[in-house]
């Protein structure tokens, strides 16, 4: 009863700081003709109550695809499908066709805020409370007498995890709804990891028909269900099996696109808008290596788009096969999740068409993650959340970002005191490794000279650590405050975008290399070289 109490209170604050940042400025606030993401949510209910399915992802003249016009997968469609009529129900004048056009009043407002919240409380909030209450330490093994610490450490994962400022900005304040689709990622991480396959498949279908953008999770989940497959003793078992989830995922595919599958025009309409290739590599200033060369060597100008592309296509290849195939041979419920990080972070920085949003994928499994490794992950989150800076301060968001960011710090350095404590491949607390240098260093010598190394380490990851911390900051405080030179206007964003991207390459190696070395065994190198 204690616990759910706990788990209550943990949900209420979350909730609560979710409501407070609702009451800040969306995207595109009085800025016509275009305003932005939140009249682009508005305007596909309103285009999805008044017209035929198999008009919504052609251009009409009662659907100007130039106008927001929808660029998601079906079950976004769905869902804006039956927020408009919710609208039409409250007030007809907020999906009016046409009419409804820019529409910002109070009591819009109010309504747009309340369906994200609702969203989040009924998919991203429990499925991560599913996930760390039930799953977190299901590969470790502990005894009796440690069963308290551990509840009281997923208490910790979950609050660390709710209050990630990253996700909460950019649904509640710049106006999106990620909470959906990572809701149902994380429900699928959770069912895949209780080895049912079939629900994972489904759940994880629905997110990748939710938005698209969910394929940076695609292969580690299609890798991890066939290595896990190969792995069973029958041979039967596994055909039966791999049999089962590919006809789960194309029944899944048929049931969701059914509608637009009628028509070859629709169908076809559909997915051209859900890949537009002619808009570029990136457009804004984006924390990818892309964006970064292009400071120095103006890709644009020297590769056409198709060319750009398949560049893209290859350098991602390369960034993300070997996590998938070590997955294929070590399908482990904590390779799995690492796999996630790593195919996630090799997309963000070598894809095609990247926004800056799109690091909440890699974000997540982070936070999926942290109780294993909390230093690096919490080092990963600020830097993930102070990369979508520029889009912040764009939206007015500025007070938001500073203020979820400071609540986060404080939070989680108070939740997590023994931090720079934990060994970097597994997470555990340095009183197992602590008990192994007693067992190894048998004289005085040894264990000084071991304790001292371990300081060492210690010193330089958190001088690191501060240092990064401090550069965010400087460019924080910069790009809110100190106006950029005429001859440079982008300035700030341009450094952020830079910076970030340099420390989003460094833990895309440390994850990689923390996700060779968890199939080495629990203790990892950190008490292997002591022996």
């Amino acid at each position: 009863m204690q616990g759910k109490l706990k788990i209550a209170l943990i949900l209420f604050c979350a909730i609560l700081l979710r409501c407070c940042v609702t009451f800040h400025p969306h995207s595109g606030e009085a800025k016509p003709p275009m305003y932005g993401d939140y009249e682009a949510q508005r305007h596909w209910q309103e285009i999805t109550l008044n017209l035929p399915i198999s008009q919504w992802y052609i251009n009409t003249t009662d659907n100007d695809l130039q106008y927001w016009g929808l660029d998601y997968p079906p079950l976004t469609a769905y869902h804006s499908f039956l927020l408009g009529h919710i609208a039409n129900a409250v007030d007809p004048s907020f999906v009016r066709l046409h009419e409804s056009r820019g529409i910002e009043t109070t009591a819009h407002k109010h309504f747009m805020r309340l369906t994200v919240l609702v969203a989040d409380i009924l998919t991203y909030i429990p499925a991560i409370t599913y996930f760390v209450t039930n799953l977190c330490y299901d590969h470790v093994q502990v005894k009796k007498e440690e069963v308290r610490d551990r509840s009281r450490t997923r208490y910790l994962i979950l609050a660390t995890a709710l209050i990630y400022p990253g996700l909460i900005a950019i649904d509640h304040g710049h106006f999106q709804y990620n909470c959906v689709s990572l809701g149902l990622f994380v429900a699928a991480v959770a069912a895949v990891a209780r080895d049912s396959f079939a629900l994972g498949s489904i759940l994880f279908v629905s997110a990748l028909n939710y938005k698209q953008m969910e394929l940076y999770h695609a292969l580690p989940f299609f890798f991890y269900t066939l290595g896990s497959y190969r792995a069973k003793s029958r041979d039967s078992h596994r055909l039966v099996g791999l049999v089962g989830v590919s006809l789960t995922v194309l029944a899944t595919f048929y049931v969701i696109w059914m509608p637009f599958l009628r028509s070859r025009d629709s169908f076809v309409g559909a997915l051209l808008r859900l890949f537009p290739f002619a808009r570029g590599v990136f457009e804004d200033k984006v924390a990818n290596v892309w964006c970064a060369i292009n400071v120095v060597y103006k890709l644009r100008e020297t590769f056409t788009n198709a060319q750009l592309a398949k560049i893209c296509l290859a350098a991602t290849t390369c960034a993300v096969a070997p996590s998938c195939l070590h997955l294929y041979r070590s399908p482990r419920k904590d390779t799995f999740i690492l796999a996630l990080i790593n195919s996630a972070l090799a997309f963000f920085l070598f894809s095609f068409q990247v926004h800056e949003k799109s690091i909440l994928l890699a974000a997540v499994p982070v936070s999926l993650h942290f109780h294993n490794d909390p230093l690096p992950c919490f080092w990963f989150l600020i830097i993930s959340s102070f990369s979508m800076l520029p889009l912040f301060i764009k939206d007015g968001l500025y007070l938001v970002y500073a203020l979820t960011m400071t609540i986060y710090f404080v939070a989680v350095s108070w939740m997590w005191p023994d931090m720079f404590d934990y060994n970097e491949t597994n997470g555990r607390p340095n009183k197992r490794e602590d008990s192994k240098r007693k067992l190894v260093a048998r004289n005085k010598e040894n264990e000084s000279f071991l304790c001292s190394a371990a300081c060492d380490k210690k010193s330089w990851l958190r001088a690191a650590f501060y240092l990064s911390l401090s550069g965010a900051l400087l460019l924080s405080v910069a790009s809110g405050y100190v106006k950029p030179p005429k001859r440079y206007p982008d300035l700030f964003p341009l450094l952020v975008s830079v910076y970030s991207c340099g420390h989003f390459l460094l833990f895309f190696i440390y994850f990689n290399r923390a996700q060779f070395s968890a199939s080495r065994g629990n203790c990892g190198k950190c008490v292997k070289k002591y022996e």
